[in-house]
């Protein structure tokens, strides 16, 4: 997946079901808070904007836990820490890490590089997400950024989640498919976090379309991916 810059997050200062517990380890068992997805019945948005530089490469339902009859390792994934910037995620073993101007680290599968997991960390002036808006809110601005791209043709939100992950650090999670004249149908699936004044945003890509439709294995090795991606103590 080509890697793209979007300014299209919101933030004021910066140029439902049950809530989840803490969890070292998310791959391990995470409940999530689903929220329906109908623009129509929220907010109009004002003029905050948040620009970031991320990934369009990176970014039905949020699967709560790894089944207990797959490990990790069953499902080909290792885990990968950097502490340095201070998150933790799980990512297919096989998937090669390469280096990518705007991403923090970005890994894509052997000779399918539009199939690709990357992380973008930015500083913010907030202390978690909340200050920047409900799951719903993010959502929608996130499909308008894609919706903008000259390339798109269509995009659409399938699922908006939120968790708790270490030490009870609040996370959203989205689903969304985009269709564009650059690499066709693409389910991608996408988290973020704030942590330490910082934004972490996981985006996973990959390709969806009709004649070769995202499978339940696929599928389920991308929601690991993403339940994984957490914040990790820094060095």
């Amino acid at each position: 997946m080509a890697l793209q810059t979007w300014c299209s997050f919101v933030l004021p200062t910066f140029p439902s079901p049950k809530t989840l517990s803490p969890n070292p380890h998310p791959q391990a068992s995470l409940n999530h808070r689903r929220h329906s997805y109908d623009p129509q019945t929220w907010p109009l948005l004002g003029k905050r904007e948040l620009c970031l530089s991320s990934l369009a490469l990176v970014l039905n339902g949020f699967s709560p836990y790894l089944p207990n009859s797959f490990s990790a390792e069953e499902l080909e994934l290792e885990r990968y820490t950097d502490s340095n910037e201070g998150f933790t995620l799980l990512r297919p073993s096989s998937w090669i890490k390469v280096d990518k101007a705007g991403a923090t680290v970005l890994f894509e599968e052997a000779n399918k590089g539009s199939n690709n997991v990357g992380v973008v960390v930015n500083p913010v002036r907030l202390s978690n997400l909340r200050e920047f808006g409900s799951p719903e809110f993010v959502a929608d601005k996130l499909i308008q950024a894609e919706r903008r791209k000259e390339s798109t043709k269509e995009a659409e939100v399938i699922d908006v989640a939120e968790r708790s992950g270490r030490e009870g650090l609040q996370v959203y999670e989205f689903e969304y498919k985009v269709d564009s004249t650059r690499g066709g149908m693409k389910r991608i699936f996408t988290a973020a976090f704030v942590a330490s004044k910082k934004l972490y945003l996981l985006n996973i890509s990959h390709s969806d379309k009709p004649e070769n439709p995202l499978n339940d294995h696929i599928r389920m090795i991308l929601e690991q991916v993403l339940h994984s991606f957490d914040s990790a103590p820094l060095i």
